[in-house]
């Protein structure tokens, strides 16, 4: 029975998926007698947290009771006083905790204030699970660095475009629908300038019936070469944008597309392009703790070559195209032997329709 709050602690927490960034998703479920007479989550970055919302939303006297959290309760003021607080002031008996805070500072304190005022504490119920659903915020509070995500969509030979450049749509609806589930995660969402002359898109979150958050658009465009009149800087306006380039980009052209509603944000010239992970911590500092990294094959070699990227996707669509000349998910120069590898670990393997996603994390990420 501890397992199964601990999990409906787990489906409530991601309900607040896309609006908490950068604090974390976290569920909270109160039980006596065997019953739940409260539960809460963490909605929205600044607004109460989620063991308040359960006892906010609580349909009876919680005094005795057992609180199933997903993460260890807060014992700073920060937005929002203590949460222990609450706790201990509500009266309850026991807290089931599914992992505790990742943040150095204040990890484990939460514990203590609460045994130290009587109240029975089990910790790493279904820790795993609490920490997959927070990687990003795992990384984020100890790093300050954004957690990086590669996704990439291929055919079965491997191929992300046709000869033509045509790449719409290698994957299916079911696919397409999860990759917007994945925008409205993150906080922002980063493309080469090669991806955003050749596909001119919107990167914005499309889900139908259910509210939704745009996130961050980020261009790596070193020379300043992104059309004027591409759908980004059109609705660069509604949607903010960031232009990452570096000064060899003509003056005026930067000056236009800021007229247009960009934030250039320049980076020292390295190898001919942006400087990646001085970039990376610019926009951790910015408050951006997750980057969901689209495209193309030469950014998202970069990332990796550089060790910037936590977690890779792959969709592989059952189609097949051919051609020396299609482009593959990774370019770049590449790896030398074999040996040398990215190798992944921590595999998983879903369906999405009739496409495959396959998810690991870089070895030593």
């Amino acid at each position: 029975m501890d397992e199964k709050y601990m999990e409906y602690a787990l489906e409530l927490a991601e309900k607040g998926s896309g609006f908490t960034n950068p604090n974390p998703l976290v569920g909270a479920v109160i039980v006596k007698d065997g019953r739940i007479v409260g539960e809460g989550y963490h909605q929205y970055y600044g607004g109460p947290h989620a063991e308040v919302n359960a006892f906010h939303n609580a349909r009876e006297d919680v005094k005795g009771a057992t609180m199933y959290v997903t993460l260890e309760p807060c014992s700073h003021y920060g937005k929002t006083p203590p949460c222990v607080d609450a706790i201990i002031k509500r009266g309850i008996k026991k807290v089931v905790i599914g992992m505790e805070d990742p943040n150095p500072l204040v990890s484990g304190r939460g514990v203590k204030i609460l045994q130290k005022n009587g109240i029975e504490v089990i910790t790493g119920l279904l820790e795993d699970k609490c920490r997959v659903q927070n990687e990003i915020f795992i990384k984020y509070i100890t790093t300050k660095k954004p957690f990086c995500i590669f996704k990439s969509a291929m055919t079965l030979d491997g191929k992300i475009s046709t000869r033509t450049g045509d790449s719409r749509w290698v994957s299916g609806e079911e696919s397409r629908k999860h990759v917007h589930r994945l925008r409205q995660r993150v906080a922002g969402i980063l493309v080469g300038v090669g991806t955003a002359i050749a596909d001119d898109p919107m990167l914005t979150t499309r889900l139908e019936g259910q509210e939704t958050k745009n996130p961050i658009r980020i261009i790596v465009d070193s020379k300043g070469k992104l059309p004027i009149n591409s759908k980004i800087v059109e609705t660069s306006g509604e949607v903010r944008t960031i232009l990452v380039t570096t000064d060899l980009s003509p003056k005026d052209k930067l000056e236009a597309l800021a007229d247009k509603g960009l934030e250039i944000m320049k980076s020292p010239v390295k190898e001919g392009r942006v400087d990646i992970p001085l970039t990376l911590s610019r926009l951790g500092e910015m408050g951006i703790d997750s980057i969901l990294v689209e495209g193309g094959s030469t950014i998202g070699y970069s990332f990796l070559e550089e060790g910037m990227i936590d977690k890779v996707l792959f969709f592989i669509a059952p189609k097949l195209i051919g051609g020396d000349e299609s482009k593959t998910p990774l370019g770049g120069k590449g790896i030398n032997l074999m040996k040398d590898a990215i190798n992944l670990e921590n595999i998983e393997i879903r369906m999405f329709g009739e496409d495959i996603l396959v998810t690991g994390y870089p070895v030593g990420r």
